[in-house]
């Protein structure tokens, strides 16, 4: 008898959990975005962001929800001990490095704080993958919409970093728009006329291909999968008929 009514029961909590956890990852994706704009527009008009207070506070407030959910994922993880292996580095990446640096007066090279400031929206990702996985009951489907998201983030936030890099020092980046250009170019593996001229650039421009070419795989299950339930229909049909 109490078996059944346990059984009863869990559906309940199940749909409860789920719910809650739609809603954390819906709450981080849309402060990402925020942060993402954020981050955009201080790069273009060149604010110095760590005397920004509305940014560092904005920040700090992204961090502290981005903690409070892992606490709150951690509490309602049916193995406890197995999430904390599996997600500490999301805790590790939630922490407000930029406000410590600011509050301690910590001397950090201007490259790598400027660096720092996008690696909440590592958080980010995973939350967008997570929503955008919920869109689609198909997994092949589900999977190549999640890393076509991803990417295209990806491609945006690291032609973001290129244009700080590169701005101003190669002469072919005379604004933003340069660098998006040559940060899709690459990601396509085709390539771009200009090529960067620092260290940080020429980083990027490897990453980018890499990006790319690991989009192929998930692009071939994809087709697979299509043409498997297209198979699948039309032999239905057939032995209907």
């Amino acid at each position: 008898m109490a078996q059944s009514q346990s059984a009863g029961t869990a559906p309940k909590p199940s749909k409860a959990k789920k719910i809650t956890l739609s809603i954390t990852n819906a709450v981080e994706l849309v402060l990402s975005l925020l942060l993402i704009v954020y981050i955009s527009y201080d790069t273009f008009m060149q604010i110095p962001y760590l005397s920004n207070r509305n940014y560092m506070a904005f920040q700090l407030f992204v961090c502290i929800v981005f903690i409070a959910d892992f606490f709150i994922e951690l509490f309602l993880a049916d193995d406890r001990r197995s999430y904390v292996k599996s997600r500490w580095f999301f805790l590790l990446i939630s922490i407000p490095y930029l406000n410590i640096i600011n509050y301690f007066n910590i001397f950090i090279p201007a490259d790598i704080v400027y660096y720092l400031r996008f690696v909440p929206l590592i958080r980010g990702a995973y939350s967008l993958a997570l929503v955008l996985g919920y869109f689609s009951a198909n997994r092949a489907v589900s999977i190549l919409t999640q890393y076509t998201a991803i990417l295209a983030a990806a491609v945006y936030i690291l032609a973001l970093l290129f244009y700080y890099q590169e701005y101003g020092v190669n002469t072919n980046v005379t604004n933003f728009w340069d660098a998006l250009y040559w940060s899709a170019m690459n990601m396509t593996t085709v390539g771009c006329y200009f090529s960067a001229v620092t260290p940080a650039g020429k980083i990027i421009s490897v990453v980018l291909p890499i990006l790319g070419m690991l989009m192929l795989p998930l692009f071939t299950v994809y087709v697979t999968d299509r043409v498997t339930k297209f198979n699948e229909k039309s032999k239905s049909k057939a032995e209907k008929a």
